[in-house]
């Protein structure tokens, strides 16, 4: 049976108008789309959100339209991650109040902490609120990788309820998973690891791709779940270029321009983030072409 934050989750992109601000219209659009492709959780704020580069009242602002958007629908994994723990806090503690359901709190980057200092540091975390906690390890980004015994030991705190591994390491992640209690999630960070995750006992997934794609993610882990890896492959494998095109340049410049091409969002990115070179804007389209994306995905 599937609980709260399993499935497939999409890492919401945060939606700009060309002066900068957020489009606070196509934020309920995009969730709209997200709900009636059959999502099965939303995740607002997160690195796909473009989170280091929104104020710290445009991170409760947009978790508030997606909460008030899905009315329950969905559950909304809200991010909640930095380099200092009382702001984390702080800002858990509004997520909270607005009506977050969970939080998504990657682990403290460029201050590079020991394993015991991740560990006090999500401790103080789960402290400090009452929702259920989603640690988020991207090690190629936040220099500092949530190591497996770490993992385990968070795993006994109440509120602490999964991990999204975004390190690739499949080797860790069944670690991990023979560590942790049995109800403990294990959701795989990384699009085209996720058939291979759910093989080794993942739960999910928190995904790029869906953004643009949702239908078709939800449908690969739901035959993942039934245990259908056969067809779930097939699926992966006609998606995979998609998936992989994603990271031509760094997450989410790529998925915004194909969701702009697509007719989902005004192509606007905040500084320094900037629109993909031509080299891969052309890769970006030629995979939407040969996937008869374009034109697919009329606004709602």
């Amino acid at each position: 049976m599937r609980t709260p934050f399993t499935g497939v989750g999409t890492a919401l992109v945060t939606p700009f108008k060309t002066d900068g601000s957020i489009d606070e219209a196509a934020v309920r659009r995009l969730v709209r789309r997200q709900i009636e492709a059959g999502i099965h959780f939303v995740s607002p704020c997160g690195t796909t959100g473009e989170a280091p580069t929104l104020s710290h009242g445009e991170k409760i602002r947009v978790v508030q339209l997606v909460v008030d958007e899905a009315r329950g629908r969905v559950p909304v994994l809200a991010g909640a991650g930095g380099y200092d723990t009382r702001a984390v806090i702080e800002l858990a503690r509004e997520l909270e109040r607005v009506g977050a359901d969970g939080i998504l709190s990657v682990t403290p980057y460029y201050n590079r902490p020991t394993q015991e200092g991740l560990f006090q540091h999500y401790q103080a975390i789960a402290e400090s609120t009452s929702l259920p906690i989603v640690l988020y390890n991207v090690p190629g980004r936040t220099g500092v990788n949530l190591e497996a015994v770490t993992v385990a030991r968070l795993s006994a705190l109440r509120n602490i309820v999964g991990v999204k591994e975004a390190s690739g390491n499949i080797v860790q992640m069944s670690e991990i998973l023979a560590a942790v209690r049995d109800d403990f999630l294990l959701l795989s960070g990384d699009d085209p690891l996720a058939v291979a995750v759910m093989a080794i006992g993942g739960r999910g997934l928190i995904s790029v791709a869906s953004n643009a794609v949702p239908a078709e993610m939800v449908q690969i882990i739901e035959l993942a779940e039934k245990g259908d890896f056969a067809a779930a492959r097939r699926l992966h494998a006609w998606l995979l270029p998609f998936l992989q095109v994603n990271f031509v340049e760094a997450n989410p410049i790529p998925v915004k321009a194909a969701m702009a091409a697509m007719g989902l969002l005004e192509e606007a990115y905040r500084l320094p983030l900037v629109s993909p070179g031509s080299a891969a804007r052309d890769r970006i389209m030629k995979v939407l072409q040969d996937l008869k994306l374009l034109g697919s995905a009329a606004r709602v």
